[in-house]
């Protein structure tokens, strides 16, 4: 393969006279996915070009901050400094200022960036500067470069594999202490026996600090051409950095001298991208968390290999646990939008878990983030409600839409974990159901607080799916009252909800006792209903219960 067929991984050079493409600053933020909620997103600021970062220093004489992103470190809302910093920055054409909130509100953010016209990124108050100022970083270069098509921001293996198509070389990244990180998989590509060993243990056989040749690749600029030893073969290779960290090495099996020199321009112009991906590799959306993920996803919905996936997560489920279930009520789902806003909730599900129980087993699966919660203490119940409540305070930094969350029953043994699981997630989906039809409601809640409602929804979806309903009593008086503006359903509700009593009837249908007298002897003479029944009012009354539950 040629290298400038694929062009989708670097930028084709410029001709003579053309301009790179500018970077906007929509680029730098989806690409740097960091949990940074934009404060006041407009046309405008968005498109404002982008050139560099900046750490904000109070004392510094500012020489040139045009297009830059600068980090407010140590600044707070209300601050002296930090309304000196929106004003400089404004003033000076600054692309964005990124802060954390430390306890100021998000109106109280937007509105100070809307008075200034400055694009304000909120950061979560937990994050780490320094990787905030290499994932700019990398995110500046990285959108300059261009990016892989098809390539998920830090899927190591498939930058490999790209790397290794652009080079025509199989390729591997490794990390500074020596573990690969990933390696490409494309067929025909030859390799040697380092390259078989490294790839089969994941590890190279001398650590980078011992080794002199990863020494004279982490010193050279850019990609160096590393000689063969022994029976091995030659190595194109490339330190990769992000704002002066060193994230690690590319290494390419040498092509050959016809194709190396196109080679080792492709390799130095992957180096921005490479480091964006061996960033975002490190974040939570790396091999680690997905692993986790998918051994939370076992534990709830595989029962049989549910004991194995507890062992490899190191769960202690001595005293029981309950999966807390987590959703936003957004209109729509699959917007980049969404997507950051269930980022952000796993973030925050994970801090909260962390800070109570010391340690956090939870995970995004599908549009819905799930924490195991230990049932420790005298009242596991008053801890587990007093989280979810704590998160839903919280949950107005991560997103404008509402949080709904619930807790399922304490599951005492592992594999009782996927009961826990359906108790939370019919409990979180009844709350979503309640707010999408208007009905005031909690947005939080224990599977208890809504079990007999829940069980009640149960036995009416098994009275529809087997038919047994069919045309009873309950569905002729349906039919009559369309038919013909009658009230006979209400007055059968209120008859079976004060247990026959007519002057308690009456108040509630607003009629005379009398009135109410004759709507119960027509109700039984009409539809050859016995009320005197104990079976037939338990009926009755579940069908009519079963039914107004499911239209709420």
């Amino acid at each position: 393969m040629e290298p400038e067929s694929p062009s989708e991984i670097m930028p084709r050079p410029a001709e003579p006279g053309m301009q790179q493409s500018v970077v906007r600053l929509s680029d730098c933020i989806q690409l740097m996915q960091a949990d940074l909620v934009h404060a006041n997103p407009t046309p405008e600021n968005l498109g404002h070009p982008v050139s560099d970062v900046l750490m904000y220093d109070p004392l510094d004489n500012w020489s040139s901050v045009d297009d830059r992103i600068i980090l407010a470190v140590g600044c707070s809302y209300g601050s002296p400094d930090f309304d000196q910093l929106l004003h400089r920055a404004a003033n000076s054409n600054a692309a964005a200022v990124v802060v954390k909130a430390h306890g100021a509100l998000m109106e109280q953010l937007r509105a100070a960036a809307v008075r200034h016209s400055l694009a304000v990124l909120v950061a979560p108050d937990a994050a780490d500067w320094t990787r905030l100022v290499a994932l700019a970083r990398a995110s500046v270069m990285g959108a300059a470069a261009d990016s892989v098509s098809g390539v998920r921001l830090g899927d190591l293996y498939a930058f490999a594999n790209a790397a290794a198509s652009i080079t025509n070389g199989a390729a591997s990244i490794v990390d500074p202490v020596g573990r690969i990180l990933g390696y490409s998989t494309l067929p025909g590509q030859p390799i040697d026996e380092l390259r078989r060993i490294t790839t089969l243990t994941l590890q190279e056989t001398t650590q980078p600090a011992f080794d002199n040749d990863f020494k004279a690749v982490y010193a050279a600029p850019g990609a160096v051409m590393v000689p063969a030893l022994d029976d091995g073969m030659a190595r194109l290779a490339l330190a990769v950095r992000a704002g002066g960290e060193l994230l690690g090495s590319i290494w390419i099996i040498d092509p050959g001298e016809e194709r190396r020199e196109a080679s080792l321009v492709a390799l130095d112009r992957m180096a921005p991208l490479a480091g964006l991906h061996m960033l975002h590799a490190r974040s939570a959306s790396d091999f680690g968390e997905r692993r986790n993920a998918d051994l939370i996803r076992t534990l709830m919905d595989d029962a049989p290999h549910a004991s194995f996936a507890a062992a490899q997560l190191g769960l202690d489920a001595a005293n029981g646990l309950a999966v807390a279930a987590f959703s936003i009520a957004r209109p729509e789902t699959g917007s980049l939008e969404s997507v950051r806003d269930l980022h952000r909730l796993l973030h925050l599900v994970t801090t909260v878990c962390n800070v109570q129980f010391s340690t956090s087993h939870s995970a995004l699966l599908g549009s819905v983030v799930y924490a195991l919660l230990p049932s420790q203490g005298s009242s596991p119940r008053a801890v587990h409600a007093r989280i979810i409540q704590e998160i839903e305070a919280y949950s107005h930094t991560i997103s404008s839409f509402p949080l709904i969350a619930s807790v399922g029953g304490i599951a005492a043994r592992v594999e009782d974990l996927p009961r826990s699981r359906s108790e939370a997630v019919h409990t979180m989906n009844h709350l979503l159901s309640q707010r999408a039809r208007g009905i005031a409601g909690p947005r939080v809640a224990l599977f208890e607080d809504f079990q007999i409602p829940l069980n009640l929804l149960k036995i009416g979806k098994f009275i529809e799916d087997n038919g047994l309903a069919g045309a009873d009593e309950i569905a002729r008086i349906q039919a009559r009252d369309a038919e013909q503006q009658t009230d006979y359903l209400d007055t059968l509700r209120a008859y079976l909800a004060t247990n026959g009593n007519i002057s308690a009837m009456a108040a509630q249908l607003h009629v005379h006792n009398n009135t109410v007298r004759y709507r119960v002897g027509r109700l039984a003479e009409d539809f050859t209903i016995d009320l005197n029944d104990p079976q037939k009012r338990l009926w009755l009354w579940l069908r009519l219960t079963t039914t107004d539950l499911a239209a709420q």
